[in-house]
């Protein structure tokens, strides 16, 4: 199921986790070659993808909402 990003937070090894309109968290990480995301490694680039669509595997499996 597609969910908008609202938010972002580090996890404890300081790898940024988007937070979703569903309540579910995603990890969004920069890892190249295997997952370009360079918008995540600044502040700019975290706040112009709020909005964006990710496809939520928690909402699929029907998972209760995470927590902090």
């Amino acid at each position: 199921m597609q969910q908008q990003i609202v938010g972002y937070h580090q996890d404890e090894e300081c790898h940024w986790v988007a937070q979703l309109v569903c309540g579910h968290f995603q990890h969004v990480r920069h890892d190249p070659p295997w997952t370009v995301r360079e918008w995540v490694t600044t502040d700019l680039g975290r706040q112009q993808h709020l909005g964006m669509l990710l496809s939520c595997k928690k909402c699929d499996r029907e998972e209760p909402v995470d927590a902090i």
